[in-house]
């Protein structure tokens, strides 16, 4: 699996009791590239992310990362292939230190606590976390949480990075902050990163590509300037959702 790698999705659909939250999605993202994943509430972006990470089962289709078939396998299994990823609901352990909480993720992929501590350090300092190393996450101001929830992934060096929801109940300044911070990520740990967000502001800037779902369907793909204005798009999501910060 040497060279770029590549996670894809083909034709992927998942049905719950009789609805269908995808319906045969096709996507693709490549390492050292920030692909947005948009659409209205409710179109299929977090089912979207939960199926590949193998928190749900896809009901048809495929999904590979690198070559490797990951299509309904447990979640321990894809992780170790290479793909981590954030959730909406911050889910750092709170009694434990910022430090330490990163230090656990890097042991969890079978570091020794020598290297996961040194480890575990490079990436606060690259987050912009290095002051409140030694603080009790659930100590932390909101949007240093966030951070927070992204440097942890990152302690289990993917190869595919899946936010959901990075940029949710930051202000301007704190989403500017987290823009330069993710805009860096696939040049210095060569990876793919695939970013769910409402925060329109912050997708338009930082994504060389879109795709956008609605009722679990791809209704347009591109850059965001092709995106803004394909009519499809702009009914669905973009006409209403570019004003503002949900």
């Amino acid at each position: 699996m040497d060279g770029n790698r590549e996670l894809v999705l083909t034709g992927v659909t998942k049905d719950f009791s009789g609805l269908r939250a995808l319906d045969g999605v096709d996507l693709r993202l490549s390492q050292g590239e920030i692909l947005g994943l948009i659409g209205p509430n409710g179109s299929g972006k977090t089912t979207l992310i939960n199926v590949v990470t193998g928190i749900l089962p896809a009901t048809s289709g495929t999904i590979s990362a690198g070559g490797v078939d990951i299509t309904n396998k447990p979640a321990h299994r894809i992780a170790r292939v290479g793909l981590a990823r954030t959730f909406q609901t911050i889910r750092l352990f709170r009694e434990l230190s910022v430090h330490e909480n990163v230090e656990v993720a890097a042991v969890s992929v079978g570091l020794s606590r020598t290297l996961a501590r040194s480890r575990a350090a490079s990436i606060l300092e690259e987050m912009g976390l290095s002051e409140w190393a030694n603080m009790s996450a659930g100590a932390l101001p909101y949007g240093l949480e966030r951070r927070g929830e992204v440097a942890r992934a990152l302690a289990l060096e993917p190869v595919f990075l899946l936010l959901d929801e990075p940029a949710a109940g930051l202000n301007e300044e704190e989403s500017d902050e987290l823009l330069t911070t993710l805009a860096a990520l696939p040049a210095s740990k060569k990876l793919g990163l695939l970013i769910v967000d409402h925060d329109m502001r912050l997708i338009m800037r930082l994504c060389h590509r879109l795709h956008v779902l609605s009722y679990g369907k791809t209704i347009g793909w591109g850059t965001p300037e092709q995106v803004r204005v394909l009519p499809a798009v702009v009914e669905a999501y973009l006409g209403s959702a570019s004003t503002r910060r949900d």
